[in-house]
């Protein structure tokens, strides 16, 4: 294979989008009068404090900008807390001012993701003083990447989003019937087809690259695809496209919605994620892994089980993932452009496009707690030099679940993914690099309480 069949965009960890700058922000001709500070909450609640822009230029002004918040707003369930969250106190919530974005569903509008932070310092385990807050979602992610950068490893993350339009919820019925891919997914003149339209320029207006989008396989069912970034970068470009669409879905009184699967007869919803390893030091050919994407790989197997509770992290999310609907099936295996398995090797033979698409995320999962888990363990495989025993799966005469046993383990295949929420809660209490490493103990039990509830 040459390089002349080197196909895809090239992207490199410095790739960034188009936000709002705060000079801009107080710009008369933007016509801005409210700020979203908005955060996503440990079970996927994307929630926010409204605040009049002449408020927030005063807030700014501050010796410490920020808000108050609960501390009982990360563990949130309905109206109940989950335990080991109490109703006395309160965090900072403090705007990151590199993230602002205008909300094209709500006209004078933008939006602002931030940090968690103590009022109050407190001596940290270096007995230094610390305002930090270990069950921040956003800042578990930006630590997780700092470990990762400082050894000189970088990742790029692109999102697929898939949803589905309805017109009813009671009883469940889909605002389009159309086939895969196919132009009656956007019939001239419907509510459907301006609702598409209205979110894919929504998406360029807001800064975020838009690849493409084209109508799935299930009723009522479209997808987003947006380019590749820095993951943290990515993660808020997802909360934002993911408000652009049910927002502007609800403009046009339909209603879209993530849930992993709606139609037992049709295909499922999910969250696809696309990674890509960069390094100085890794060196990419056309014909096999680089050895810091193949320790990648490894540790992303060998902590599947246990993952999922983060990616997969509701009963409903294992309704999708079974073996023979494209979802990426119930084996712990890897294959080149194989979408039964959780793992796909996309663009296998261009160095430039080459990227894991991991199948295993579903619309349910919290991004940044998703690509802590994924991304930590992933580079704990680069820093170890995990080595990849499992054998390419690619699918062309039999997928994992078609295989015998014998025929699995000759590939290495030899463990089942978490078949249901109770199992990957289980595997993610007993995993010690998650638990002890990556998220952390405080975390990962916090996590685990809110998620049983939700």
């Amino acid at each position: 294979m040459t390089s002349d069949f080197d196909h895809g965009v090239d992207y490199s960890p410095l790739t960034r989008t188009t936000t709002i700058s705060v000079k801009q922000l107080l710009e008369p001709s933007l016509g801005i009068s409210y700020v979203r500070l908005q955060w996503v909450d440990l079970i996927n609640n994307v929630r926010c404090r409204v605040i009049p822009l002449s408020y927030f230029t005063k807030l700014l002004e501050s010796s410490r900008p920020g808000v108050g918040v609960a501390k009982v707003c990360l563990g949130l369930v309905y109206l109940m807390s989950a335990q080991g969250f109490a109703p006395a106190g309160e965090y900072l919530y403090v705007p990151d001012l590199s993230t602002i974005r205008l909300c094209p569903y709500a006209p004078g509008e933008v939006s602002i993701m931030g940090w968690f932070q103590e009022k109050t310092p407190y001596p940290g385990v270096d007995n230094k003083l610390t305002t930090d807050v270990a069950l921040c979602p956003r800042a578990t992610l930006k630590r997780v990447l700092k470990e990762s950068s400082d050894a000189g490893v970088d990742f790029l993350v692109g999102f697929e989003s898939e949803f589905i339009l309805l017109k009813s919820t009671k009883p469940v019925e889909a605002a389009s019937y159309h086939s895969w891919t196919a132009t009656n997914g956007f019939p001239s003149g419907s509510v459907v087809a301006a609702t598409v339209k209205e979110i894919a320029d929504g998406i360029q207006a807001s800064g975020i690259e838009l690849q493409m989008y084209h109508a799935e396989a299930a009723p009522g069912q479209y997808e987003m695809v947006t380019g590749p970034l820095a993951p943290l970068e990515a993660a808020d470009a997802l909360v934002h496209t993911r408000e652009i669409i049910t927002n502007t879905a609800a403009k046009h009184g339909l209603r879209a919605t993530f849930a992993p699967r709606i139609y037992m007869d049709s295909a499922g919803s999910s969250a696809h994620t696309h990674i890509s390893v960069h390094s100085k030091s890794n060196q990419k050919v056309s014909d096999k892994l680089s050895p810091l994407e193949s320790s990648f790989l490894a540790s992303i197997l060998e902590n599947l089980p246990a993952l999922t509770a983060l990616t997969l992290p509701t009963p409903a999310s294992y309704k999708r993932m079974t073996d023979g609907v494209w979802s990426g099936g119930t084996y712990v295996n890897w294959g080149t452009e194989n979408r039964e398995a959780p793992v796909r090797l996309s663009n296998a033979t261009s160095p430039s496009s080459r990227n894991f698409e991991v199948r295993f995320v579903d619309g349910t999962a919290n991004p940044y707690v998703a690509l802590a888990g994924i991304l930590g363990v992933g580079f704990s495989g680069i820093r170890t030099q995990a080595v990849l025993t499992m054998k390419d799966c690619d699918g062309l005469t039999k997928t994992a679940a078609q295989m015998t046993e014998d025929e699995r383990r000759a590939l290495g295949i030899t463990r089942r993914m978490a078949l249901t929420w109770e199992e990957a809660r289980a595997n993610l209490a007993a995993n010690q690099l998650l638990k002890d490493h990556v998220l952390g103990p405080e975390f990962t039990e916090k996590y685990l309480a809110v998620n049983q509830v939700r």
